[in-house]
């Protein structure tokens, strides 16, 4: 029995990190199939849902009794938030760096927090306040906007922060719309964002893609169902995998394998490595995450009180 739950332990690390390594190379997708965020997203939803409908059909999981009229429209508003929270991501890796636009968007386990707070009245307490305030000072350093180089080309990058950032807080409302799903599959409900995507980009902006369709390539077409099987498809089935099998703190741990890995290959492929600053600021984000995540005290206990 001990060697079945050590086992089990085992795998589910090696599918979270293996997930989070295939995220981790998304942003080269995304810069080499040189197309604008609107039709990036379109065919990363096509793909994905093609690639995400055919698992959950070999699983067994398209019943319909799991589409209740609750469900259904949550996983529906998940997809509106999603869809756009890919749209802005895209658009800020254009306008900033793969690993800037990562760092950014991965304040999000913040919003999620807050936003919990402000909607659920949860007392946040002094050290999980303390690691937020850590975090976004680790954003203001991991953004860059305090380093010269950038401020040449100064609203161009400005707006792809803001992207990037508008983009986590999005993200974080479709975390808690997942959590108040409860034991709807998180493949569905991703399936479900896909198709949002598919059905709605070329409703909302039918003037953005057919120029550009016109004009792909053999190797762009790699480069977008790769965005859909691979991102979209395999890295959600293996990160979806692994949760269950995992306690928290290793889960804590693990989900940072995909921002470092984008910092890796920002920095190998495009030599655009973080400068010192940054670097600092990614490290205060990972320790806020965790110690938001596990607990940690910043605070002695005793000074806690005082406060109080």
């Amino acid at each position: 029995m001990q060697s079945e739950i050590h086992g089990n332990r085992q795998q589910g690390v090696l599918m979270l990190a293996s997930g989070g390594l295939l995220m981790g190379t998304l942003g080269v997708f995304v810069e080499e199939a040189r197309l604008g965020a609107l039709t990036l997203v379109f065919f990363r939803c096509l793909f994905g849902m093609l690639a995400l409908a055919a698992y959950c059909a070999y699983k067994g999981w398209l019943s319909p009794r799991q589409f209740t009229r609750r469900t259904l429209t949550l996983a529906l508003v998940s997809g509106v938030l999603m869809v756009t929270q890919w749209v802005g991501f895209f658009d800020a890796i254009h306008r900033t760096s793969i690993a800037v636009a990562t760092v950014v968007f991965h304040v999000q386990p913040f919003w999620v927090v807050l936003i919990g707070a402000a909607l659920f009245h949860e007392r946040l307490g002094a050290d999980r306040l303390g690691w937020i305030a850590i975090a976004f000072v680790g954003l203001v350093l991991a953004s860059g906007v305090l380093a010269e180089d950038h401020m040449a080309d100064h609203p161009r990058y400005l707006i792809g922060l803001i992207e990037a950032l508008i983009g986590s807080v999005l993200y974080a409302s479709v975390t808690l719309i997942a959590k108040s799903l409860g034991g709807f599959r998180p493949h569905l409900l991703t399936l479900m964002q896909c198709v949002v995507g598919t059905v709605c980009l070329p409703i909302i902006a039918p003037f953005f893609a057919p120029l550009e369709l016109a004009h792909i390539s053999p190797t762009q077409w790699g480069w977008l169902v790769g965005m859909g099987v691979l991102h979209t498809g395999l890295s959600y089935v293996l990160i979806y995998g692994a949760l269950p099998k995992l306690t928290t703190p290793v889960i804590a741990v693990l989900l940072f394998v995909y921002p470092l890995t984008a910092i890796a290959v920002d920095a190998l492929v495009y030599h655009r490595a973080l400068s010192a600053p940054q670097l600092a600021g990614m490290a205060l984000i990972v320790t806020a995450s965790l110690g938001v995540n596990l607990g940690w005290r910043l605070l002695p206990p005793r000074l806690v009180k005082l406060r109080r």
